[in-house]
């Protein structure tokens, strides 16, 4: 609901005898975000990253013959465009004089700095959730494609469908370890982190941290845990839409991007024409992705 806060959005406040106020504000979750990007800052209108794709193969020479010469290209180009994000509210003269919790009103600053955290939680996360159908990268795909265009042909960072298995995580570990640049030269791509919906939090656990194969007879050691294969873990998210997809990050170093461009800032502000107490909080960042092998999703079964 917008609009001023006046003394008829929370009559109570008006009177004595209330014991608190609730609901304005909750213990919250650690930035999860940042797990999803690597942080940058920025200092302009938007950031771009350019791929320049290397060489070939060497072929043979022959004896007498001269050397083959090969060329690189300028291949994909990612913008960050970096969004303003703001938000504030406004309290009347009168609401500020006859509110009698005064002290327990203030943490309305506090309650406008939870919603702007939650704000970035959401872009960040939804950059994962719609990575499989909609908003395309600088190669014109979606994050998650089995059809990357380069100069090989296609690539894929799109995993089989399937839920969250011991197979099926190291299923997607061979694929990374198979992972080529853009000439289609071996590079070494490695699994980094593991990132689940919540509810797929505890099967993560038992299937990275078992001593042995997770929920079998046999008697075989996890290879998940005992090679390290995702040194850098299980993050979970609370901002995940579907409760079957999951995400492996890797140690490309051009991949999933957070633009800082202006740090988060609060200002106040009175109103000389009506007494209104104004306030606001302002940021601005980007997200994004310039090198796909940044990450691999598997939309779930």
């Amino acid at each position: 609901m917008a609009g001023p806060i006046t003394t008829g959005n929370h009559p109570k406040l008006m009177w004595p005898g209330i014991a608190g106020v609730w609901g304005r504000s909750y213990t919250e979750h650690p930035l999860e975000c940042v797990d999803l990007f690597d942080q940058e800052t920025s200092n302009q209108n938007y950031e771009e990253d350019v791929e320049v794709t290397g060489f070939g193969l060497a072929p043979i020479k022959n004896e007498g013959a001269g050397v083959a010469f090969d060329s690189e290209t300028q291949g994909t180009v990612s913008r960050y465009v970096h969004a303003s994000i703001a938000l504030g509210y406004i309290v009347t003269q009168e609401e500020l004089d006859d509110n009698l919790y005064e002290a327990k009103a203030k943490p309305r600053a506090m309650a406008n700095a939870f919603s702007m955290r939650q704000t970035k939680e959401v872009i960040g996360a939804g950059i994962y959730n719609n990575g499989f159908t909609s908003g395309l990268g600088g190669d014109g795909v979606v994050l998650f494609s089995a059809s990357h265009p380069t100069r090989d042909g296609t690539q894929s960072n799109l995993l089989t469908a399937a839920d969250l298995s011991e197979a099926a995580l190291e299923d997607a570990c061979i694929q990374i370890m198979q992972a080529k640049n853009s000439r289609g030269l071996r590079i070494s791509l490695i699994a980094q982190s593991l990132h689940v919906h919540t509810n797929d939090w505890f099967e993560a656990n038992r299937i990275m941290k078992s001593v042995l194969q997770n929920d079998t007879a046999n008697n075989a050691v996890n290879a998940l845990k005992s090679t390290n294969a995702l040194p850098q873990g299980i993050k979970v998210n609370h901002y995940f839409d579907d409760a079957d997809a999951w995400f492996v990050r890797t140690n490309v170093p051009r991949g999933m991007i957070h633009y800082t461009r202006k740090k988060i800032a609060f200002t106040r502000d009175n109103d000389f024409n009506t007494g209104n107490a104004k306030a606001k909080a302002w940021e601005r960042y980007s997200d994004g992705w310039s090198d796909f092998r940044g990450a691999f999703g598997n939309a779930g079964a």
